[in-house]
Formats: structure tokens, C-alpha cells, sequence
């Protein structure tokens, strides 16, 4: 069974960092699309980042705007892990942020998973 697992949240002040890790693991064949997405109280979950699969020198990432030159979203394929760096943090961001995954396993083909939720703080 395919499982992803997030790690890194917890409490920041407005401006500082938090780096979020993002591990799938099962009978993974492949993985295409990683990303994150967050939902904060009251609101509907929304994309924050993700990023798809390349090479060395050939990948894609798209941003939402709202954390677009604050955050960078990176992935280590080898390990099927994917990253998210927060800096500048801001009370805004605090949400609880998923990871996602579009992959194939030997179950399913281009499956998206989720994983269960971390959550950010960011407040003085």
C-alpha cells in the first residue's frame, strides 16, 4: 500500500522559515506530479506548489501566487520525497499543508495520494 508522510511543521515567527519533507513509499512504480496543498480554517484547500518529474537539468515547478519568490518547492526522485522551503513566513500562510502525489504503483496507474497533514503556525 502506498503511504506518504509529511514532516517538518510546527510554529514560526512572521518572516522566518520552515521546511516541510514529503516521503511516498510502497509498491511505487513511478512517480509523476508531487506538490503541496494547504487548507486553513474556514477556507477550501488550496495548491500552494508542485512540481513534476524531470532530470538533472529539466523540471517544472509552479507556485501560487501568494508564496511565489517565498517558497521553493524541490524533490529528490531517488528517495520519492518532495520539499517545500518556506521563508518569509507570514501569519497568512498558517494553515495545515498536504503533500500529494500522482503516481503509479503496481495496484494503480497516475493514482493521486495524499498524505495526512502538517501544520504551520506562523505567529509573534
Amino acid at each position: 500500500q502506498v503511504q506518504l508522510v509529511e514532516s517538518g511543521g510546527g510554529l514560526a515567527q512572521p518572516g522566518g522559515s520552515l521546511r516541510l519533507s514529503c516521503a511516498a513509499s510502497g509498491s511505487i512504480v513511478s512517480v509523476r506530479t508531487m506538490g503541496w496543498y494547504r487548507q486553513a480554517p474556514g477556507k477550501e484547500r488550496e495548491s500552494v506548489a508542485l512540481i513534476i518529474r524531470g532530470d538533472a537539468t529539466n523540471s517544472a515547478a509552479d507556485y501560487a501566487d501568494s508564496v511565489k519568490g517565498r517558497f521553493t518547492i524541490s524533490r529528490d526522485n531517488a528517495k520519492n520525497t518532495v520539499y517545500l522551503q518556506m521563508n518569509s513566513l507570514k501569519p497568512e500562510d498558517t494553515a495545515v499543508y498536504y503533500c500529494a502525489a500522482d503516481l503509479t504503483s503496481y495496484q494503480r496507474h497516475e493514482y493521486i495520494y495524499w498524505g495526512q497533514g502538517t501544520q504551520v503556525t506562523v505567529s509573534s
